[in-house]
């Protein structure tokens, strides 16, 4: 399937999982790369020290350039930087990502989160960013997408061009949810990287749920 295809509907983007085993993470990320479609990874520092995460980043940076996927590191300019990754994802206030913006963009993708509702939405979709991300990056506690996410997807999707991520839930099916619901990309963690048949049997499975059932844009 050629890569025009793919962006026909819903992709998914992969969120790293806590974990101080930088080699072992980085296996997961090979694994999870290596059968399947995957826009994006994103890399949030989930507890770790500074040094640690910079050492995670620069591990896990190659591994996802070297399969042609972009990597976002969550928070932190300055590992992102030094691992040479591809973008930024900013959770702190409005002012936050404004100067993230201004700073970095258009050199790195640069994202914004922490969007809870419509009018906090709309003010950081004013700043322009790359994406928008609905949902928290470790909000993946239940099987299902959190429904208020893919009420903001939804929302968002029929009305602002600027492509919005939503968190799914730890069930491969919460993928088809966020597609359903519009979200141009769908944001899997532990439905990928805790699946009972591995990361790589889980990228296949969501590619083939998206494929056979999810919307299509051009429709």
């Amino acid at each position: 399937m050629s890569k025009a295809e793919f962006e026909d509907r819903c992709r998914l983007v992969l969120v790293t999982q806590p974990g101080d085993d930088v080699d072992a993470q980085g296996e997961a990320l090979s694994q999870a790369l290596s059968s399947g479609d995957v826009a994006t990874v994103i890399v949030p520092q989930a507890g770790r020290d500074n040094d640690l995460f910079q050492t995670l980043a620069e591990k896990l940076v190659p591994i996802a350039q070297d399969k042609g996927v972009a990597v976002i590191i969550a928070g932190d300019s300055r590992v992102a930087g030094r691992a040479r990754a591809d973008g930024l994802h900013v959770e702190g206030a409005t002012s936050d990502a404004a100067e993230a913006i201004e700073k970095f963009s258009p050199k790195l993708i640069v994202g914004i989160g922490n969007a809870k509702d419509r009018h906090g939405a709309l003010e950081r979709g004013e700043l322009r960013p790359d994406y928008i991300f609905f949902g928290k990056l470790d909000g993946d506690i239940k099987p299902e997408a959190n429904p208020k996410v893919l009420d903001l997807a939804e929302w968002w999707s029929a009305m602002i061009e600027i492509p919005c991520i939503a968190m799914g839930g730890t069930a491969v099916s919460s993928a088809l949810e966020v597609a359903e619901a519009g979200g141009e990309f769908v944001a899997l963690g532990k439905a990928i990287f805790d699946h009972p048949s591995g990361p790589a049997a889980a990228v296949q499975e969501v590619n083939a749920l998206l494929a056979e059932k999810a919307p299509r844009f051009s429709d």
